[in-house]
């Protein structure tokens, strides 16, 4: 059963625990669909249009540990190590962790709370694993225009917890093709990097400005510094200009680093964030997306 949010300006579709069922993404409060009622404008597209390519992203799915899991290169062959919000997975070579492969999986028990139609709670349960548990909170919530999403991440085990959050924001507006019709913007000059060139042909960078000469061909990819959230009224958005219909994110945190990720169908900016828990340690954060046109 999936669950729905929704209020006068926004409804917001979500997956049931366990709809998706690969180890890479946060299980809980995996939002599917995000519909602007003023003009009927959708925004969540999938990672890929060819069905059983890719790692099965879609909309507003955040992912924990990204380049590094937690405890990996503390286990051998066909021990287990954690994946926040998804469960405890297998090391199964002597390979590097990739995470964009499945490995098996022994998955965290999620209750949710549906409070109402513009309330919805996740808690993933601890489940220790060689001294490594972790609580995991996620509340989705719509107020006017925005969707907030508030996590409160708390160690429960008795090791220390070091690791990275980002949302993997898979948006195509209305279904429109990535092209010149659209721009990204963030709130400061631009200075973009990535080791392979490649990944930004066809992409100009002017100020605070992204925009596409053509429709991408091949997958682009390039990052960002850090930057302090605090600092700006928000962190990006992401407008069809013919429809002037967009996203923006306002989160306020700290950010890590940022990426930006996509091919002809998505863009997908994402926002990184750096947890540090100690044993006992409780860290709260919150993500808000506006949706607009005007």
């Amino acid at each position: 059963m999936a669950y729905q949010l929704k209020n006068e300006h926004l409804i917001i579709d979500i997956a049931e625990p366990g709809d998706y069922q690969r180890t890479r993404f946060d299980w809980s409060g995996f939002i599917t669909g995000t519909t602007l009622i003023q003009g009927n404008h959708t925004f969540c597209v999938p990672e890929s249009l060819i069905p059983m390519q890719g790692t099965g992203g879609i909309g507003i799915c955040n992912e924990f540990g990204l380049a590094k899991a937690i405890g990996y290169d503390e286990v051998g062959v066909g021990e287990q190590f954690p994946k926040l919000g998804v469960g405890l997975l297998t090391r199964t070579s002597d390979t590097a962790y990739e995470f964009n492969r499945d490995y098996p999986l022994d998955s965290f028990e999620i209750s949710v709370e549906h409070s109402g139609p513009q309330s919805i709670t996740f808690t993933v349960l601890p489940k220790d694993c060689r001294g490594y548990a972790v609580s995991l909170v996620k509340t989705i919530s719509v107020e006017n225009n925005r969707l907030i999403v508030d996590y409160c991440l708390h160690n429960t085990g008795t090791k220390g917890i070091h690791t990275h959050e980002y949302a993997h924001n898979f948006f195509g507006i209305d279904g429109r093709k990535v092209g010149p019709d659209y721009v990204l913007k963030f709130p400061f000059a631009l200075r973009p990097w990535n080791d392979d060139k490649e990944t930004m042909e066809g992409l100009s960078f002017h100020k605070g400005e992204v925009r596409w000469s053509g429709e991408p061909e091949e997958e682009f990819y390039f990052c960002l510094d850090g930057f302090e959230g605090q600092a700006y009224p928000w962190m990006w958005e992401l407008l069809h200009e013919p429809s002037h219909t967009g996203i923006r994110e306002l989160s306020k945190f700290s950010v890590s680093s940022v990426a930006v990720w996509g091919k002809g169908h998505v863009v997908s900016p994402e926002i990184f964030i750096e947890l540090k828990l100690n044993p006992g340690d409780k860290k709260n954060w919150s993500r808000v997306y506006e949706f607009f046109t005007r």
